[in-house]
Order: C-alpha cells, then structure tokens, then sequence
C-alpha cells in the first residue's frame, strides 16, 4: 500500500485504474500475471470461480490492452482453442511506471499553475 498524504492507495487501485480495468479483470490479470504459463478461458473461470462468459469478457479486455497474449492452438478433429498468457511482465512494469510518471508531471504542472 502506498501512503500519499491522507490517502492509502493499493498497487492493485493503481493497477485498476492505470490500464481501466475492473476487478474481474483485475482478478484474471493477477492470476496470470502469477503463473508462467498458459490457460484457457475454462482453465482461468474454473480456478478463479467465475463464469466462462466473465473471464471471456475480462480475457479480451486485457488482449485488447495488450496486457495478456492469446495463441491459438489448431485441433486434430478440426477446430481451434485459444490459450492465454501474461504478456512480458517487464514491459507491463514500465508501462505502469510511464503511467505514473505522467501522472506525477501532471500534478506538478497543476500545482505550478495553481493561483
């Protein structure tokens, strides 16, 4: 947890709120972000206790942001299944840190202007 004056803000708000995610996304990022290898939507839903159709939504949220990578995989009987992995967990950190740092300029140019 992180103290800023008169307010406590957890890694997981600032997470959260850094990439706009929920917390069933939130939650499905965590648990990927912990493992080092890949699941599918039904692997993750049944780990974490939630819907198929939660984590699915969740899953192409964090696609979408590029936080989580998708491979599909081709089946022998025809057909495909998709697995899911946390994207590299290094370039995550620094776009975080980018996050924050813009926000840090922000504040301090607010306060520059200020009266």
């Amino acid at each position: 947890m992180i103290s800023f004056a008169c307010k406590k803000i957890e890694l997981k708000d600032l997470i959260k709120c850094s990439f706009d995610l929920n917390k069933t996304d939130y939650v499905v990022f965590n648990f990927l972000m912990k493992k080092n290898k890949e699941f599918s939507v039904e692997k993750i839903a049944k780990a974490l206790v939630f819907e198929r159709s939660s984590v699915q939504k969740a899953i192409q949220k964090l696609v979408f942001r590029n936080l989580v990578l998708r491979r599909q995989v081709n089946l022998e009987q025809g057909g495909y299944k998709f697995f899911y992995s946390i994207n590299d967990r290094e370039e995550i950190k620094r776009r975080i840190q980018e996050i924050i740092d813009g926000w840090h300029r922000k504040v301090k140019e607010a306060i520059k202007d200020w009266g």
